[in-house]
């Protein structure tokens, strides 16, 4: 027995050393990655409509000609079929189309080639520059320090908030970490330091503890999981567990609402010291009286605003379930729609305290005796 198991070692080492060896001398039998190129539709071979195999309905089918512009192929050109299997959209490729193609290798070992996807980069490229514009032209300096408070919030989004919570940290102590980085910086640059700013950031930071108190009660009362979309699945598969999916909601939910929060107290700050300054004989209870019925029409409005954004946000879902012979207490019940509902509420309600309670920082600042 002593012998016959290193005997079978060596035996085994030798096998696979010799397998390597081979295998590196005929690559066909190395394992394939799949590559992703970039091509331009350069001519339309043929175009016709037909029946797919197994499908009743004809749909456009087109032999096109494309030259890779990026990756192992770049600058050759190659062949493809579209619309030659059944797909639920129709989609009509031209030239000078710019699409991600994935190259691969069937059982036989030869190329095949597939389209995946348009290049989007130019269209959202141009997008920035004309949002960029528009913001500088009309808002002007304070505008490009808005432009520069975006950037640091978009940093602060992907080398600190999302890295840590990649690592296994707490998503919601991580998003509020965040948050504290984000505010005070932002609304510096947007809008100077002053009391009116400083009165802001104690409301937002204020208001967004309170919507982060209120969203880990609903969730946990409603039972949410974080696992209602399939983007949650596959980031819990690809990390093994390692991340709090509950706590990612929260988290979501708390940074969302921080984009609002940003307007309404920054609004109401201002409201408050400009009635300050047209009539310096206001006191506490008429400035908070005053800021508060303007403060009023802010929230109605804001409220509205964001149901808006989360129905526009949701709206394909909504169609799914609108046509449901389930009744209507029964599709609300549904995870994926109570995720949706906790958010809006939660977020509303948050945007609605922070009106009371920024006017009244704001009214206790200004209201005192110089």
């Amino acid at each position: 027995m002593k012998i016959i198991v290193p005997f079978f070692i060596f035996i085994s080492a030798i096998f696979f050393s010799g397998l390597f060896v081979y295998a590196r001398a005929n690559p066909a039998l190395e394992p394939f990655k799949e590559e992703t190129l970039e091509a331009i539709v350069v001519k339309i071979l043929e175009e016709k409509e037909i029946k797919p195999k197994g499908s009743e309905k004809s749909q456009l089918y087109q032999k096109l000609e494309l030259r890779v512009t990026k990756g192992s192929l770049e600058n050759k050109k190659i062949i493809l079929e579209v619309g030659d299997i059944s797909v639920a959209n129709k989609i009509v490729y031209k030239i000078n189309d710019e699409v991600l193609v994935t190259k691969s290798r069937d059982f036989k070992g030869n190329d095949t080639f597939y389209i995946t996807d348009y290049i989007r980069r130019n269209s959202l490229f141009w997008l920035f520059i004309f949002f960029i514009f528009f913001t500088v032209l009309i808002a002007k300096k304070r505008g490009m320090n808005a432009l520069i408070g975006m950037a640091i919030s978009f940093l602060v989004i992907y080398y600190f908030i999302l890295p840590q919570i990649l690592k296994g940290f707490d998503p919601v102590t991580i998003a509020i970490l965040g948050s504290l980085i984000i505010i005070p910086v932002t609304f510096f640059l947007s809008h100077g330091i002053n009391k009116k700013t400083l009165t802001a950031i104690a409301g937002t930071i204020i208001a967004l503890l309170i919507t982060g108190f209120l969203a880990n009660i609903f969730v946990t009362a409603s039972h949410l999981s974080g696992f209602s979309s399939e983007e949650a699945g596959f980031l819990q598969f690809a990390k093994q567990g390692a991340i709090n999916m509950k706590g990612l909601l929260l988290a979501g939910i708390i940074i969302g609402a921080l984009g609002v929060l940003d307007d309404v107290t920054i609004s109401q700050a201002a409201i408050v010291f400009q009635l300050k300054n047209v009539n310096e004989k206001l006191n506490l209870d008429e400035l908070y009286q005053r800021a508060m019925n303007i403060g009023q029409d802010h929230i109605s409005s804001m409220v509205n605003t964001l149901v808006l954004v989360y129905t526009g946000a949701a709206l394909p879902l909504l169609l799914i379930f609108n046509n449901n012979p389930h009744p209507f207490l029964e599709i609300i019940n549904y995870e994926i729609i109570a995720d949706q509902i906790v958010r809006t509420l939660v977020g509303s309600i948050g945007l609605i305290l922070a009106v009371p309670v920024t006017t009244f920082i704001a009214a206790l600042i200004a209201g005192r005796k110089k």
